[in-house]
Parts: structure tokens; sequence; C-alpha cells
């Protein structure tokens, strides 16, 4: 992204020609639409180019924190950009963990109404589902 980005400032400037690349780019930036060499590379979503950047921050944002203060005590299923293999991994994690045959493991949801992630106490584990 930054690189696209730098390279289209610089056509725009003239100190590059405009690929077709680009030129596309250039065209979807202005409709408010993720080009499509993005797209390609990223999570699917059908969501504007606005949108998508503020979703993409948000992701960044709670991939950063969990990196940086450990696991979190909720988690946005919506972040994830495969969440059946967030999942299968916990299972997993789980049952090494507890010497269990992870066939034997099931997920069981309760919906709660929660107004933010600091609703949730410690050591419970929520899975968020944000529509």
């Amino acid at each position: 992204m930054v690189a696209t980005l730098a390279d289209i400032q610089r056509a725009i400037r003239g100190e590059v020609l405009m690929s077709a690349e680009l030129d596309e780019q250039y065209v979807a930036m202005d409709q408010n639409k993720v080009p499509a060499n993005w797209a390609n590379v990223a999570y699917p979503s059908l969501k504007p180019l606005a949108s998508w950047i503020t979703d993409l921050i948000k992701r960044i944002n709670f991939m950063r924190t969990w990196l940086v203060n450990g696991p979190p005590n909720t988690f946005w299923m919506g972040g994830f950009y495969f969440p059946q293999g967030f999942m299968t991994g916990a299972s997993q994690n789980h049952a090494r963990k507890y010497k269990i045959a992870i066939d034997s493991l099931r997920w069981a949801f309760e919906v709660k109404r929660m107004e933010t992630a600091d609703d949730v106490q410690d050591g419970a584990l929520l899975c968020v589902f944000v529509l």
C-alpha cells in the first residue's frame, strides 16, 4: 500500500509514468473503491474504500495490541482474516494442554449484551461478533 501510494503521488507530479495498474488504482480510489491490487492480497470485503481503511486500521490495532499486551479477554472474530483457523488453533491448544482428543471438543456460545470489551471479566473467554 505504501509503495503504490507513493508511486501514484510521483506519477501525479509527473516524476514517473502512470502505468495501467496505477491508473486503475487511482480511478478506484477516486470512486471510493478498494483498488484491485490491494483487494487481491487483503481480506474479503464489500466495503467502500473509506470504510475499508477504517476497518483495516481497527484490525491492525487489534493484532498489535494482542502482540504487545498478550492475549485479550475478548476476540473480535470479524477482525480475523480466517476465523475458522483461529478457532481450530484454540481448540488444538486446549486439547494439547488438557491431553484430550480434539474431536471431543465442541464450541458453545452464549450471546450477551456488553457495550465494550472492558465489560468482560478477566479470565472469561468471549468471542465478539461485530455486525
